[in-house]
């Protein structure tokens, strides 16, 4: 069975300044010893969580995606990270996910955070991206996603089970969710992180920055690996780290095998018509 094997970044960010950002993940990507095939940094990874696109805000030819596209390329690794975009007048709060081969996809942040007015600065987007890793499929969110169990449980036709049977198969095998979010909400986001992975019989993983941001509000990280049943097999609290882990397909299937919950789901699509 095939394995895929991620590696989380829970740092520090340098508050709107990319250029530093950039030269501190770099360096965490030089130290890491193990093989890894995916790397995710939190979210906004190049400026911290800022309402500030207008000032900061880069195109998807500018310096950080270059550097996505140069680091991933020369460590042979997918890159996974959330940055400000500015396309067609108007500024995303985008995922990318970035091949060693310089091609990419992207995933704009649905649900934006009225509480920190991200709505105000930001478009929502409104289509998913499901990326592939050697016959993975990794649902990509980012952050206040979590709250919102539909976006991550919808599945399209194709993916619906039918009947008694055995047809169709999950849409996904892996949820991740890159982030900055705040302390004072942490015990909601572990929760979410093992609802998110049981309910769809997926792993989950949740990388989210540390330290004081720009407006002083406190990341306690807690960045996790859960398992389908909701195991925590990763958890780091209050520190910086760089961790990698080896997800196991047959792990997977052996659970989706002995709890074929998901043939008893609800069928349903989201669109924006």
């Amino acid at each position: 069975m095939q394995t895929l094997t991620c590696t989380l970044i829970q740092s520090k960010l340098f508050w709107q300044d990319a250029a530093a950002n950039r030269q501190m993940f770099e360096e965490k990507l030089n130290a890491i010893q193990q093989k890894t095939e995916v790397v995710i940094l939190p979210e906004m990874f190049s400026t911290g969580f800022s309402m500030q696109p207008e000032k900061l805000a880069e195109t998807m030819h500018g310096d950080t995606v270059a550097w996505m596209k140069k680091v991933a390329a020369s460590k042979r690794i997918i890159v996974v990270g959330s940055l400000m975009i500015e396309e067609d007048e108007q500024y995303y709060n985008r995922l990318v996910w970035m091949l060693p081969n310089g091609e990419y996809g992207y995933y704009d942040k649905r649900h934006l955070f009225a509480y920190g007015d991200e709505h105000n600065h930001y478009t929502p987007g409104n289509k998913r991206l499901i990326a592939s890793a050697k016959g993975w499929k990794i649902n990509l969110q980012v952050c206040y996603d979590l709250r919102f169990p539909v976006w991550a449980r919808q599945a399209t036709p194709q993916y619906l089970w039918r009947g008694n049977g055995d047809e169709g198969q999950p849409e996904y095998d892996v949820l991740i969710y890159v982030a900055n979010w705040p302390e004072r909400r942490s015990v909601a986001w572990k929760t979410l992180l093992q609802a998110r992975a049981i309910e769809n019989q997926c792993y989950v993983i949740g990388v989210n920055r540390v330290g004081n941001d720009g407006n002083e509000i406190y990341h306690s990280g807690d960045s996790m690996v859960v398992d389908p049943l909701g195991e925590i097999f990763y958890h780091k609290k209050d520190e910086e780290d760089v961790f990698t882990i080896e997800l196991n397909r047959k792990h997977l299937e052996d659970i989706r095998a002995k709890f074929p919950f998901l043939k008893d789901a609800d069928r349903f699509k989201i669109t924006d018509e």
